[in-house]
């Protein structure tokens, strides 16, 4: 059956919603004002599918990938960038609100720069046994095989052809492969999952991908099969070798971006804690101007920070432990050897560790946080210790998607 709807705004996943008499209804890419017919979603009454715009919004625009709106990567490109950076900076604002934080918001800032230096790459062998490598379209395990990707930095310049030569190396094993790209100063780092252990023949067969292409290491499940070189990073004055699989922000202008805020935020402090600080793009630029302890339960990331920090000339003393955050929390006894806070934990946030930091008397916090709901969370249980929000400051990295970056300044 197919419905005609008014889509009337954006959801939070990007979505348009229409509001009928059975509640919300979300059509991927349709925009407010837009009339438009869809059909149901087996199994999701309150989803359709996009079938026709019947009557376009004046905010339409183009999208400049030929794969948007098969390709699941991309969710929004089809939006005037006015219209779009407002609903971005809103799903702060709204996060916000819902908690019951008035905090000062400031305008989105760009931070797309060159493009993407992370990929995940899938491999599936499809319905006519031909082995597919592409991104996963919306909500589905389907695969969109794709030749090139628009949103890319100049860094992942050959990923694609690479993982399709890594699907082709490993293709007889038959299973579903996940290949995570990191564009690097010196080229790729690629690390292959799903693939189950490589006998000798296959591994060698894996390892002869690297040779002729910009690959300096190939890992499976982060366990060495191939490096021509280490892959290295900048951050701020130190070159930092990534360990196997690392995290890194999706683009270098967002890192740099973040680094900024965290820095502009924390000020004159001389002794800085960085909580969930993986290699270090906060602690190494901390270090420029004031000792830093540094922690994560991430040994390998913890160690690739502290031999970075030893190998650059010029940085104050980093030290590093290694500690869960989320089973053992820094206490607020603990927190009270620091002049200021930083803590970027994962999507879920850190709840536990911010009510640590609202008993402490630390004068400077700075939450980064990549999930607008446990952002307020956890900003909710800082504000209720006593801290006051300074400043909040939505930046938006993975551009022309629903997830966007927040830096927030906390003084008590």
């Amino acid at each position: 059956m197919v419905d005609r709807l008014v889509i009337s705004d954006i959801g939070h996943r990007a979505d348009g919603v229409a509001r009928t008499e059975d509640g919300p209804v979300f059509v991927p890419y349709t925009l407010p004002g837009e009339t438009v017919d869809a059909d149901a979603v087996a199994g999701h009454p309150d989803r359709r599918h996009l079938l026709r715009i019947v009557e376009p919004s004046p905010d339409r625009i183009e999208p400049f990938c030929p794969h948007f709106g098969i390709c699941g990567g991309c969710a929004i490109q089809h939006w005037a960038e006015p219209r779009y950076r407002d609903w971005k900076r809103n799903l702060v604002v709204g996060a916000l609100q819902q908690a019951g934080i008035d905090a000062p918001v400031d305008e989105l800032i760009d931070a797309h720069g060159e493009g993407r230096r992370r990929a995940v790459l899938h491999a599936r062998q499809g319905t006519r046994a031909i082995v597919e490598v592409g991104f996963s379209a919306l909500r589905a395990h389907t695969i969109v095989p794709i030749e090139h990707c628009p949103v890319l930095a100049p860094s992942m310049a050959g990923a694609i052809e690479a993982g399709w030569a890594i699907a082709d190396a490993l293709g007889p094993l038959k299973k579903p492969l996940d290949i995570h790209m990191t564009g690097t100063l010196n080229g790729l780092d690629i690390d292959v999952r799903g693939s189950g252990p490589l006998d000798p023949l296959r591994a060698s067969t894996l390892a002869r991908v690297a040779a002729p292409r910009r690959i300096v290491r190939i890992t499976r499940h982060g366990q060495m099969v191939a490096q021509i070189a280490p892959p290295v990073v900048r951050m701020g004055k130190a070159q930092v070798t990534l360990p196997p699989g690392p995290f890194l922000q999706a683009t270098a202008l967002g890192e740099e971006t973040l680094a900024a805020l965290v820095l502009q935020s924390i000020g004159n402090a001389r002794t800085a804690l960085d909580l969930f600080c993986g290699v270090g793009p906060f602690a190494l630029r901390l270090a420029e101007r004031m000792r830093v302890t540094a922690i994560d339960s991430d040994r390998p990331a913890l160690e690739a920070l502290a031999r970075a920090s030893q190998a650059t000339p010029g940085l104050k003393q980093v030290i590093t432990h290694p500690r869960d955050l989320f089973r053992l929390p820094l206490s607020a006894t603990e927190l009270a050897l620091f002049d200021a806070i930083v803590f970027d934990p994962p999507r879920q946030g850190a709840a536990a560790q911010a009510r640590e930091i609202a008993k402490s008397k630390v004068k400077t916090v700075v939450a980064v946080s990549c999930n607008a709901a446990t952002f307020a969370r956890d900003a909710a249980i800082l504000i209720a210790g006593g801290y006051r929000p300074v400043h909040v400051t939505p930046v938006d990295q993975f551009k022309y998607t629903a997830h966007v970056e927040i830096v927030a300044g906390f003084v008590r």
